[in-house]
């Protein structure tokens, strides 16, 4: 089952990143864009046939190792028409 980790800045958190991309994206002549914040897509094959438990031993991957959850939230989602 493919499943997808959608990694990004908590509300609040300073993101030099997007502000960066945010002022090159208004010098280049783009000022419709008000605002650029900048995350993380991670995409897992996992071998496990139940959705629930999938999502339950990704979540916990996320809170061990792939988000930092003091300023990061992540958002798991499984991918339709997966390899299985």
């Amino acid at each position: 089952m493919q499943v997808i980790v959608n990694i990004s800045l908590k509300h609040g958190v300073l993101d030099p990143q997007g502000r960066a991309i945010g002022r090159s994206l208004s010098d280049l002549g783009f000022d419709e864009v008000s605002d650029v914040r900048v995350g993380k897509r991670i995409m897992l094959e996992i071998d496990e046939a139940d959705e629930a438990r999938a999502r339950q031993r990704v979540a916990r991957m996320c809170e061990t190792l792939l988000a930092n959850t003091v300023i990061e939230d992540y958002e798991i989602e499984i991918a339709e028409g997966d390899s299985e």
